[in-house]
């Protein structure tokens, strides 16, 4: 064989592998991506007080969804879903306020029950939230809370028809089930060029597919929470979004904009191949209000109760002694190392993280600006 067949031939084998791992990552996102387990320095359960901050400027909302449900409806048996539970704290604290507003209403002797159904991704650490329960049935020893596991991907069913009174997702449905087939060329390679998410480098092409990703998504969403609830259920609905039409918007492009900038550090540093870094996308949307609206309108299950916005700020309550960069490094580490690890592999992750937090609180100081992402609160009534 001829030095240029030779040379074809092994171009052809190497488009084929690349094409076959992108392939693997785009179908792997379920087998693979879960909060970090355990109790650990780096775990989620002791780097999500970022989150919890978010839900508890919503509280009042949640309590008063559960509260009109329960006047309106007064079930006997209440069945609650908390979609995307992860471990941690923050899961049990949200099952026992629900629990609590409840309770503080006037009810029938013996009172309700509550039918209590964790959902996440099979990789979740049920585990470590399990070990939790014993401690949970000892504050709330009165009353009759039954407690199970559904794993499985919310973008499709997972419970019985109707067996459900209330939804809660926090946190959550800004990951979307895969990244989007629309932002790769024909021969597998991504044409999102030197981003890992929507960019001011993006093409329009890629923001539409990343849109429509989350279109069906949502959409599949909608449909299948619509045949497990009953009529006149609630969903509380809390994830990030924009405020803008504009898709690179600051409030989230920004902490992915610095994840690729380390990333890009660790290229020159040699510790990453440029060609692993280009073919990296991230499975994630967030959506604008008029975005949410539509696709509730389109659906037609639910009527939207309630659509509000807020930023969260860069408050650093963690450590007193640690950069806000840091503490954010942590909470995205938590998140994202198994996504990370799975196409890096996990000898990176220490140095990447400590890039992370430097370039953040780089971009803080240099900008002379806050970083808010916004969160946005649904809250659904099923019709």
């Amino acid at each position: 064989m001829s030095l240029k067949r030779e040379k074809q031939t092994y171009m052809l084998f190497m488009l084929s592998q690349k094409t076959h791992d992108i392939i693997l990552m785009k179908m792997d996102i379920e087998k693979v991506f879960q909060m970090k387990g355990g109790i650990g320095e780096n775990s989620y359960s002791k780097n999500s007080s970022l989150q919890k901050r978010a839900a508890d400027k919503v509280k009042h909302i949640i309590t008063a969804a559960m509260e009109q449900m329960y006047v309106e409806k007064r079930p006997n048996s209440i069945g609650i879903a908390d979609l995307g539970c992860s471990t941690g704290p923050n899961t049990l604290s949200n099952i026992k306020q629900l629990v609590h507003t409840v309770l503080l209403h006037p009810h029938p002797d013996p009172e309700p029950e509550f039918r209590v159904f964790l959902n996440d991704l099979p990789t979740n650490d049920f585990n470590t939230l399990f070990q939790s329960l014993p401690d949970f049935y000892t504050q709330l020893n009165k009353h009759r809370i039954y407690i199970s596991a559904y794993p499985g991907s919310f973008y499709g069913r997972l419970f019985p028809d109707h067996c459900l009174h209330f939804i809660y997702s926090s946190n959550c449905l800004h990951w979307l089930s895969k990244v989007p087939a629309g932002i790769y060329d024909e021969q597998g390679f991504s044409i999102n060029k030197k981003s890992i998410y929507i960019s001011e480098r993006s093409t329009q092409e890629v923001s539409l597919a990343y849109l429509k990703q989350f279109q069906h998504d949502f959409s599949l969403f909608l449909k299948s929470r619509s045949q497990e609830l009953v009529c006149g259920g609630r969903m509380v609905l809390i994830l990030l979004g924009r405020t803008g039409s504009h898709h690179a918007d600051r409030g989230n492009s920004v902490f992915w904009e610095i994840m690729y900038r380390s990333l890009s550090t660790m290229v020159d540093e040699g510790e990453i191949d440029e060609e692993k870094l280009e073919s990296y996308e991230v499975h994630f949307y967030a959506p604008s209000k008029e975005e949410l609206e539509d696709e509730v309108r389109k659906e037609g299950s639910f009527k939207l109760d309630v659509l509000e916005m807020f930023e969260n700020e860069n408050e650093n309550d963690i450590d007193a002694d640690m950069s806000y960069g840091t503490a954010v490094a942590k909470t995205v580490r938590s998140i994202q190392e198994s996504m990370l690890a799975n196409h890096f592999g996990d000898s990176i992750l220490d140095k990447l993280f400590q890039h992370y937090a430097t370039l953040l609180d780089q971009e803080l100081a240099a900008a002379n600006d806050h970083i808010n992402s916004i969160t946005t609160v649904l809250v659904l009534t099923k019709l």
